[in-house]
């Protein structure tokens, strides 16, 4: 059986599909974000300008209280992580009950991009999330609150990292 094959059986078959799900471009993203691996670094970049000059630019500057700000970002990033892992979730259980373990988080290469609208779509936001998550450490910024190495290599680790795994087509455990 080819590897083709062995992915068309791995994507159960979804009781509904969302339209924006059935219609995502999921190689031409693909395709865009290996062409653009540059575009990481970019947002890394200005991410560093940022966190570091306003850190120069607060230091002098009274504290922005935002909590109710705060609070609804944190809404926002947990509905939008809630609501991928449901979408995402029953497709990695489907895989680990039909293929097991090994099939869903070892095999290099192993696609779910273009086989499944819906975990290639969800892949890909998941991604591209990354990206306004780096608004976290603004808000520590604007907060005066400590901002240890930790919190920024993470977030510049975990953008350069999502992007390339989305390019290489890992596997769909680390998504779900």
């Amino acid at each position: 059986m080819g590897s083709m094959d062995m992915m068309s059986m791995s994507v159960p078959n979804y009781t509904y599909l969302f339209k924006f799900e059935e219609d995502f471009a999921a190689v031409e993203r693909q395709q865009w974000m290996q062409q653009n691996w540059h575009t990481s670094f970019y947002y890394i970049g200005v991410y560093m300008v940022l966190i570091f000059g306003g850190q120069r630019y607060m230091a002098t500057r009274e504290r922005f209280e935002l909590r109710n700000v705060l609070a609804l970002w944190n809404f926002f990033l947990a509905v939008f992580s809630i609501v991928g892992a449901m979408r995402t979730v029953p497709e990695l259980l489907f895989v680990l009950k039909n293929f097991g373990f090994h099939h869903s988080c070892c095999i290099a290469g192993h696609s779910y991009v273009p086989n499944s609208p819906v975990s290639g779509l969800w892949s890909y936001l998941f991604t591209m999330s990354k990206v306004p998550e780096l608004m976290d450490t603004v808000f520590i910024v604007l907060r005066k609150q400590p901002l240890i190495f930790l919190h920024w290599y993470h977030h510049i680790t975990v953008l350069i990292f999502t992007w390339f795994r989305y390019v290489i087509s890992s596997t769909l455990c680390f998504t779900a």
